[in-house]
């Protein structure tokens, strides 16, 4: 059974965010919040993880997970960018996006779009998300929890622990935060391809 708690949306409990810390880093998949709307988490190199997020999710090995990272610093560790790009990218951070970009060798292989060597990756504008991040002194690996055959993401943190009850070892609640998933971004060429409309505006890249 996954562990529920009920976090703060603007001041998170310091102890909260630690056992959710604690529970990522002994290999443990969360639900969490983020400004677009929940998300899957676990730890980077996590490879049941990321497996558990494909079942979830029936992903296959194209799908392009996101590393969710405090700010533009711990981002830039994972990713290969231009100047150009980079001023695109440092523009839109933090906020609802997730951009497509090359990754460095810090990125586990498994990750990987097994073609292009690329993996996602976003600055989230969430106190709690950012709090987590914080706790946790590395990015989350990510998916958004988009169930199949749903065209919403899940919103309620009591339904989301309702219904995935045993594929999740905690959730994490605070509240609604949005139906609409980040708006991505594909940069990996150097020129902006909208791959998604999210929550995020486009017309910078259009």
């Amino acid at each position: 059974m996954a562990r529920y708690y009920d976090i703060h949306p603007d001041n998170p409990q310091p102890r909260i965010l630690g056992q959710v810390a604690g529970l990522i880093r002994d290999g443990g998949l969360v639900a969490y919040p983020t400004d677009s709307c929940y998300a899957l988490g676990c730890q980077l190199g996590n490879r049941d993880g990321l497996d558990r997020i494909r079942e979830i999710r029936r992903l296959d090995d194209r799908h392009h997970f996101t590393l969710v990272c405090r700010d533009f610093a711990q981002l830039g560790q994972f990713v290969q960018i231009s100047n150009a790009v980079f001023r695109l990218v440092k523009a839109c951070t933090p906020g609802s996006y997730t951009f497509i970009l090359p990754a460095t060798r810090e990125v586990p292989r498994r990750m990987l779009h097994p073609r292009k060597r690329t993996v996602g990756v976003r600055v989230p504008a969430h106190t709690v998300t950012q709090a987590l991040l914080a706790e946790l002194g590395e990015p989350l690996v990510s998916s958004t929890l988009l169930l199949p055959g749903q065209d919403e993401p899940m919103t309620q943190g009591w339904e989301i622990k309702e219904r995935l009850d045993h594929a999740l070892d905690a959730v994490l609640d605070a509240g609604e935060c949005g139906t609409e998933p980040t708006t991505v971004i594909d940069l990996s060429e150097g020129e902006p391809e909208i791959l998604r409309h999210g929550a995020g505006d486009t017309s910078r890249f259009e």
